[in-house]
């Protein structure tokens, strides 16, 4: 097989490997959120907020990478079923701080604890990593999206 076939398979499998890892996490983000009556963009916004507790609409958006129409959805939906708190920030009364609330507390808690959530499979999927493993595909996956984001960047 000569050096360029074998590049363009190794470049397909490991694009085709991400493909799948994507597909599987779909797959268990929208039956997460189903079970807890949240749509995927709510349930990815709870799990965002959750572990500081509070942050901007702002910097959620670009944790999530949501457009704004759907992120100010998320959190609509999220505001109305008491999930988390909309507040303007002080020193800036166009921007909006968003704070979990002790119901978004709980209903994190109780989906860390779901055996099939995204949260309990990475947990495990991790404790099967050494931790020289976990560190190089921390690594690789860095230098990978280095890379897609400088393709991204040429293309814009």
């Amino acid at each position: 097989m000569s050096l360029e076939k074998n590049a363009v398979l190794r470049s397909e499998k490991l694009l085709h490997s991400f493909w799948h890892v994507n597909h599987c996490i779909r797959r268990i983000v929208q039956r997460t959120a189903l079970e807890n009556d949240l749509t995927v963009p709510q349930y990815a916004l709870l799990i965002t907020i959750a572990p500081f507790e509070e942050m901007t609409q702002k910097q959620l958006g670009k944790a999530t990478f949501f457009p704004k129409s759907t992120l100010s959805q998320a959190v609509d939906g999220l505001v109305q079923a008491e999930l988390i708190k909309r507040n303007p920030v002080e020193d800036n009364r166009r921007e909006m701080l968003l704070t979990l609330s002790e119901k978004g507390q709980v209903l994190y808690d109780k989906i860390q604890k779901q055996e099939s959530s995204i949260l309990k499979a990475f947990e495990t999927a991790t404790e099967l990593l050494s931790e020289k493993q976990y560190d190089d595909l921390l690594t690789s996956q860095r230098q990978i999206t280095t890379l897609l984001e400088e393709v991204i960047e040429r293309g814009e």
